[in-house]
């Protein structure tokens, strides 16, 4: 690939270096890059430095034509990534009227006057245009000089997401025209990274598609990338094969998540769920209520931390004294808690041990999730002791995964490799 179509990304800030803000940008950008037939040269990670910013731009500028930056577009002093691209290509930098009226707007809008030093954020040069910001106060840059190209854009992924989507994907597929790309993400859960990529192993020695693996919190994800006249063709056939070989492993592709796969089925079937944690802290219930469309299946979530609050939302004192807190026994009378409270359909529950520390001599990392519906109740134990730091977050993701499993059980929905 030539180095016209080659680009780096310039992550910015302080905060990164020191570890205070994890950098989740260039793993974003990387992968949506090769979705543009732009191949990622480099990533580099620098500090609110002028000069060492400056030299780094430069740098990236004579080896790649297209440089990305994210970070530095605040309105404080130490946000220089404007200074330093102006500085590089040798322009003047200039309030740009129509964004400062913008800019003096959104304040307005909140019933402040804009301080001062947010005009930066309205800055311009001769090269740059401005890149519509809808999440935020400052907007991004597009650039371009000769064949030479950068985007700026903020830091918060929040910002920057919404507006690669919406602002850069178009204008690098006409400053970089090349043939169709195409990507699919197939997801699966239950089988080993290692046993994914010995069973698909044949496939990485193709280049077209090439095939990426992944290991998520939701499971091991593989990526296709396809490109060419025929990329769709190869594709489709590439995918079939993997859907025969992972069969029901597959729980969802590209853009499908635990909860919108689920929450489909119940609302297709005007079903309900309620929750109750101990362990994953409400984390189950928060993915659920953040998830489009929640309200027509989920009816809300219950939090006991404590044996006195699972006594006080139905969970019987004595079966809590008999097996302990975290048992198979008091996950189930959770889930049944849950469903009769809240009057739902399922009722779907987690006890498990996130600390280090036990005083009931129970293992780190041991997880119970239960399950109550219309046809009884079960559980399922489960430890993730090797995963101590994200503990809480497999537990909500392991009984999401329970939930989908008894759906499928009951024909309430079919695996998507069977559509």
């Amino acid at each position: 690939m030539s180095i016209q179509n080659q680009a780096e990304i310039i992550s910015i800030g302080t905060e990164l270096l020191r570890g205070e803000v994890t950098d989740t940008n260039a793993g974003y950008l990387a992968s949506q890059l090769p979705l543009s037939g732009i191949e990622l040269r480099k990533v580099t990670m620098v500090g609110d430095n002028h000069e060492q910013l400056c030299e780094i731009l430069r740098q990236a500028l004579d080896r790649s034509a297209l440089v990305v930056t994210t970070g530095g577009l605040g309105p404080t002093e130490d946000d220089l990534t404007r200074e330093c691209i102006a500085t590089v290509l040798g322009e003047s930098l200039y309030v740009d009227a129509e964004l400062e009226k913008h800019l003096r707007g959104l304040f307005k809008q909140i019933g402040t006057e804009m301080p001062s030093h947010n005009i930066k954020q309205a800055w311009l040069i001769p090269s740059a245009k401005a890149l519509p910001n809808p999440r935020g106060t400052a907007p991004g840059w597009w650039v371009e000089m000769d064949k030479k190209t950068v985007v700026s854009l903020p830091g918060p992924p929040r910002e920057l997401i919404p507006m690669w989507q919406n602002e850069v994907k178009s204008r690098l597929q006409s400053r970089f025209p090349g043939k169709a790309i195409l990507a699919r993400t197939i997801k699966t859960y239950a089988v080993q990274e290692a046993k994914v990529a010995e069973l698909v192993h044949p496939f990485f020695d193709s280049a077209n598609p090439s095939l990426g693996i992944y290991a998520k919190l939701d499971g091991i994800h593989l990526r296709l990338i396809a490109h060419g006249d025929n990329a769709e063709q190869l594709l489709q056939s590439t995918e079939a094969q993997l859907e025969e070989i992972l069969g029901p492993s597959i729980w969802g592709k590209d853009d499908d998540c635990l909860e919108g796969v689920i929450g489909g089925w119940l609302s297709e079937k005007g079903m309900t769920l309620a929750t109750m944690e101990d362990g994953s802290g409400g984390l189950l219930g928060s993915i659920f209520a953040n998830a489009p469309g929640s309200s027509k299946y989920y009816r809300g979530g219950l939090i006991a931390c404590s044996d006195e609050m699972k006594a006080a939302f139905g969970v019987p004192e004595q079966l809590i004294k008999e097996h302990g807190a975290i048992s198979a026994e008091v996950a189930e009378a959770m889930a049944i808690a849950a469903r009769e409270r809240l009057s739902a359909d399922f009722g779907l529950s987690t006890s498990g041990i996130v600390g280090a520390h036990n005083p009931d001599g129970r293992p780190p990392g041991l997880t119970y999730i239960g399950i109550a519906d219309n046809l009884g109740q079960r559980s399922w134990e489960q430890n993730y002791a090797r995963f101590q730091d994200e503990a809480g977050q497999r537990e909500a993701i392991g009984a999401l995964f329970r939930l989908r499993e008894r759906l499928i059980e009951l024909k309430i929905a079919k695996p998507p490799h069977k559509r």
